[in-house]
């Protein structure tokens, strides 16, 4: 008895870990979400880590001295999450855990909070040197999207 127990507990994890590892290529091939940055920003491709550094506020400015202006949409946002997860591989929470020591102990600030995709559009082409991001159907002339290497 011990031995179908034994039996079905490997199965059932097996089809478990195979099931995440199928959905973990499935996350990496829908990625819907762009960064877009203001059209005065010269850079065309960023690295990830750059990226990660610039969204959990520790780098200020692009290379050419433009300093970086962070528009992000509010933490409870189904956007912010899937950007989060997909672009920086972090979880939301972990960005305001960031954010909000940076602030409390006056090190720094978190980034601009915008409520619509629309805002997010307006605000990052109005804005020199802005960063943001938006769902790929969202994107239009008037931002950059950047390219992560």
């Amino acid at each position: 008895m011990t031995i179908k127990k034994n039996i079905g507990r490997f199965v059932f994890f097996a089809c478990l870990l195979l099931s995440m590892a199928c959905g973990t290529g499935i996350a990496h091939a829908t990625d819907q979400y762009e960064v877009v940055v203001h059209p005065g920003v010269s850079e065309k491709t960023i690295s990830k880590s750059s990226l990660r550094a610039i969204f959990g506020m520790r780098l200020h400015a692009w290379p050419d001295g433009t300093a970086i202006q962070v528009f992000v949409m509010p933490d409870d946002a189904a956007s912010h999450a899937a950007f989060s997860k997909e672009k920086l591989n972090v979880f939301p929470y972990q960005l305001r855990s960031a954010w909000d020591r940076l602030v409390f102990s006056g090190t720094g600030q978190a980034p601009n909070t915008v409520g619509t995709s629309e805002e997010m559009l307006a605000k990052v082409a109005a804005t020199p040197g802005a960063i943001g991001y938006l769902n790929k159907s969202r994107t239009d002339g008037r931002v950059n999207v950047l390219q992560i290497k």
